[in-house]
This record gives structure tokens, C-alpha cells and sequence, in this order.
């Protein structure tokens, strides 16, 4: 019995976290130069009947990448096939995800840039001519056989386009950065979230979470989820600026939206190292954290709002950390 109520509460989560995500452009919230051309990009496809040329999506954690690649599979009508580069482990495995798509699908494909090499290099003929060469058998029994494929639409996704290799990122023929959302539009994410929770939520309590979330809506729901529960605990169910505060003060989260990780990243660069230079696996060893978590998750924002700066060297924490975290700060450090 306790199984069957644990297994209809984790449907019910999915169910909750899918029906945040926008099904359409006229749904999703932000990214509007993103939007615009892939507008565009879709309709000209659709006018033509062919299918969409493939699309690089890229840009720090948590601002939609995922969902942008199944609003377009949407706008286009087609299917959707979702997969990631750390599942991809040998080529079998991709011809066998190729194998499976009809004409016109998207082949969906997160942290792209972690595809094996030899995996990758098969995708190179897929993506410009849609067939694909295998290798059958060992040594003198091995043959060639060439494997024709439907036109279909690749979605990359990555967080560190860096790290993609020069032939693979060529063969997109779209790439779009996707950028951290402004207040306002994460103010209305807030909104449309708490609507979808059938929750109440007072509109500068809602401009308080957006001016936290590091301009991330994923952070945003996250941090109204919790607010929420505050709430419901603390006060009536209704999320208002005054509850709102005290949850984020809980929750360690300021009001430049630092959380605790992000204070902690700064704190040490300032107290154990004099602000910088220092390199970011230092930071990370220090921290506890690896250095990939805080190369994409952490150090973006903190760069974006000018709280570090890169140089040569190693990280610098700037004035402004100083300022912020309290503490003195002199050019002749």
C-alpha cells in the first residue's frame, strides 16, 4: 500500500513539473530574440516542407534548453526523441536512436558537448547527409553497410559550447544562446507557476523570488515551491513580501540572489587568498565541490554580476564582493 501511495506521489510530481513547462512560443516566457528567429527558422521550414536545419542551444543551467527543444518539436508537429550525451556511450547506441526516427523527428541531445569522439564522428554524415556508415563483424568477416536515414532535425543542447569540437558545432546550421532572463519576465514565470500550484501569491512577494533567482527560472520555481511551504507552515497560504523575506533569509539566499555555495565561493577567495588571483580548481578543493559544478553553475552568475572577474592568473574577486559580503577593500591589496 505504501508503495502504491509512494509511486502515485512521484507520478504526480512529474506530472506537476511537466505542466510548468510551455508547450508553445505563445507560452514561453523570456527569451525573445531566441524566439523570434526560431519563429522564423520553423515557419520558413514548414513553407518549404523541409525539415527544420538542426539547432545548438547553449547558455548556463536551468534556462529552458529542454524546454525550448520540445516547443519546437511542438511548433513544427513533429515527434520528439530525447536522449543525452552521457547515455550515448558506444556507436550501437546511436544507431540504434537513429534507427527509430521517422521523417521530420527531433532528435533531441542534452550536454551534447560529453558525446564520445567516436560517437560523434558517426553523427557527422547523419546531420549533412542522413545516412550513416556501420562496421558489421571482426577482422577478415567485418563489412561496410550503408544505412540511409529519414530528414530529421538534431537539438543540441550544451552549457559549455567550448567544448564542442569544430566539426560538430559546423553542422548546425542554428545556433542560439540562451541568455539569463530579465525580472520582469521571471516576475511573470513566478506568476504563471503560482497559478499552476493554485497558489496566492502577492505581486511584490512574486518581484522579490524573480530578483533572486539569478535570473533563472528554474530557480525561480524553485524558490516559490519553498516560499510556498513557508506559507502554508508560517502564515495563511499566502505567499506575501513578509514571508517571502524570512524564507529567503532561511534558505540563504540574499537579496543580489547569492546563496549559500555562492558566499561561500567569495568568502574564500577574500579570506584565504586576499581576493586573488587563484584558480578555480583551488576555489573548488576549498569548497568541496568539483570543478565542472562550479565552473556552471556557480562562476556565471557571479562573473554576469560583476562579483568576479577572470584574468590570466586565476579568479579575482572584485569591490563590488568586497562590498556586498562586508568586508574592507583596498586597490593595493
Amino acid at each position: 500500500m505504501n508503495e502504491n501511495l509512494s509511486a502515485q506521489s512521484f507520478d504526480d510530481e512529474l506530472a506537476t513539473e511537466k505542466s510548468l513547462r510551455p508547450q508553445f512560443f505563445s507560452q514561453y516566457i523570456g527569451q525573445e530574440k531566441v524566439k523570434s528567429q526560431l519563429e522564423i527558422f520553423i515557419k520558413a521550414a514548414k513553407m518549404r516542407e523541409e525539415v527544420l536545419d538542426h539547432v545548438l542551444l547553449f547558455g548556463p543551467p536551468g534556462l529552458g534548453k529542454t524546454t525550448m527543444a520540445f516547443v519546437i518539436a511542438n511548433e513544427l508537429g513533429v515527434n520528439i526523441k530525447q536522449t543525452s550525451g552521457p547515455a550515448i556511450e558506444k556507436p550501437g547506441d546511436l544507431v540504434a536512436i537513429l534507427n527509430e526516427l521517422t521523417p521530420g523527428d527531433v532528435l533531441f541531445i542534452d550536454e551534447i558537448h560529453r558525446l564520445p569522439m567516436n560517437v560523434e564522428e558517426i553523427l557527422y554524415s547523419a546531420m549533412e547527409d542522413f545516412y550513416i556508415d556501420i562496421m558489421l563483424g571482426t577482422g577478415d568477416g567485418s563489412r561496410s553497410v550503408h544505412l540511409e536515414l529519414p530528414p530529421f532535425t538534431l537539438v543540441g543542447a550544451t552549457t559549455r559550447a567550448g567544448m564542442l569540437s569544430n566539426p560538430l558545432r559546423a553542422r548546425f546550421g542554428i545556433s542560439a544562446h540562451m541568455e539569463y532572463y530579465l525580472e520582469q519576465d521571471l516576475e511573470e514565470i513566478v506568476k504563471r507557476t503560482a497559478e499552476i500550484f493554485e497558489v496566492e501569491v502577492v505581486d511584490d512577494a512574486a518581484l522579490e523570488i524573480a530578483l533572486r533567482s539569478r535570473g533563472t527560472p528554474r530557480i525561480a520555481n524553485r524558490l516559490l515551491k519553498r516560499v510556498r511551504d513557508f506559507a502554508q507552515i508560517m502564515g495563511d497560504g499566502t505567499v506575501n513580501r513578509a514571508i517571502t523575506g524570512q524564507a529567503l533569509q532561511i534558505l540563504d539566499v540574499d537579496n543580489e540572489g547569492l546563496d549559500y555555495i555562492d558566499q561561500k565561493i567569495l568568502k574564500t577567495m577574500i579570506e584565504m587568498y586576499h581576493g586573488g588571483p587563484v584558480g578555480l580548481s583551488t576555489i573548488a578543493v576549498n569548497i568541496s565541490e568539483d570543478r565542472e559544478t562550479v565552473e556552471d553553475m556557480y562562476e556565471p552568475y557571479l562573473i554576469q554580476k560583476g562579483f568576479i572577474v577572470r584574468t590570466k592568473q586565476g579568479r579575482k574577486a572584485t569591490a563590488k564582493a568586497y562590498e556586498h559580503l562586508g568586508y574592507a577593500y583596498s586597490e593595493e591589496k
